[in-house]
């Protein structure tokens, strides 16, 4: 096996990338839409917050059975990398996906890392695979996805009316990218809340948060082409920001959009700003994105809370995804 990495220049190495992944995707997950190079080509650039995975193409005799990807962060968890493997279909059985692991692994040793992370849609084959590979199953986690078109638009106006008196002490305030620079601090503040969120059994520490961290991940979203529409909650006496909800809209693909962090700082919960956060999101989105018809979101199994708010707002479960770990 020939293991190549694959840089977002590399517009030949991108395109045999979103081969894999999508021949893989469509098989495993054909619920997930198809990648594009568009969005490959951003991702490898940009990553999530400005600190994107490393990616690989895997080669057999010169053809590509697969594809991997290493990702770690230097603002917090240093004792983690977080892996991916794919492989297409018609190689799988060979031991691919193993030898693409066992370098991933090594690379982590190599870098210092004492955890590594992959996770798999809830499927035989890569829970044996991970067994084999000593990995521990620590975390479960849900896809789910709202079709727009499908929304009872009079039932989440009477969620809404019911939700409002119980935060009289808040206003929700639409906050389009990017933020000013001195708001940054506020927000880094109002991001760690995100923090609180179960993390079951993970060998995890708490994500670091600094208002760098925050205009970084502003630019990536943008760098990438999707539009990020944020809203907080602020508190009507003293201006703390409480909540905030963010999806980003796919520029190339404007019908589909995506659910990034909703969370309630601890000391203002309790007054259903979840909810009226994720409302007034959808209310912005008809009003400035009516084209937007699919909203992908992802909980822990164990949030009940969070999942008990994507219900009444009709998200529908798409597949579960389990989280393993183990050392190196």
């Amino acid at each position: 096996m020939e293991i190549l990495q694959v840089a977002p220049s590399d517009t030949d190495g991108v395109r045999r990338l979103v081969a894999v992944t999508n021949a893989a995707r469509a098989v495993d997950a054909p619920w997930v839409h198809p990648t594009t190079e568009h969005a490959c080509a951003g991702e490898l650039r940009w990553g999530w917050d400005g600190e994107p995975a490393t990616a690989y193409l895997a080669t057999v005799g010169g053809v590509d059975v697969g594809a991997a990807r290493y990702e770690t962060s230097t603002y917090d968890n240093l004792h983690l990398a977080w892996l991916e493997v794919e492989v297409v279909p018609t190689q799988r059985r060979r031991g691919h996906g193993s030898a693409l692991l066992a370098c991933l692994i090594e690379r982590a040793r190599a870098d210092g890392r004492t955890t590594v992370g992959a996770a798999s849609w809830d499927a035989a084959a890569p829970v044996a695979l991970a067994d084999r590979l000593g990995f521990e199953q620590r975390a479960v986690e849900v896809h789910r996805r709202q079709y727009v078109a499908d929304l009872d638009r009079a039932a989440l106006d009477e969620l809404h009316a019911d939700a409002l008196p119980h935060a009289a002490d808040y206003e929700l305030v639409r906050w389009l990218s990017r933020t000013a620079t001195d708001d940054l601090g506020a927000l880094a503040g109002l991001t760690a809340a995100i923090n609180d969120a179960p993390n079951d059994d993970l060998d995890v520490e708490d994500e670091v948060f600094t208002p760098d961290r925050i205009a970084a991940y502003e630019r990536a979203w943008a760098e990438r082409g999707h539009r990020l529409r944020r809203v907080v909650a602020r508190h009507r006496h003293t201006g703390e920001l409480a909540g905030q909800s963010v999806v980003a809209v796919d520029g190339e693909r404007p019908e589909l959009a995506e659910q990034h962090d909703t969370s309630v700082v601890g000391a203002h919960r309790g007054h259903r700003l979840g909810l009226l956060l994720k409302l007034e999101v959808l209310r912005w989105l008809a009003e400035a994105e009516p084209q937007v018809r699919e909203i992908d979101t992802w909980n822990a199994e164990s949030n009940g809370h969070m999942i008990g708010v994507n219900e009444l707002l009709g998200y529908r479960v798409m597949e579960r995804v389990l989280d393993f770990q183990r050392s190196v």
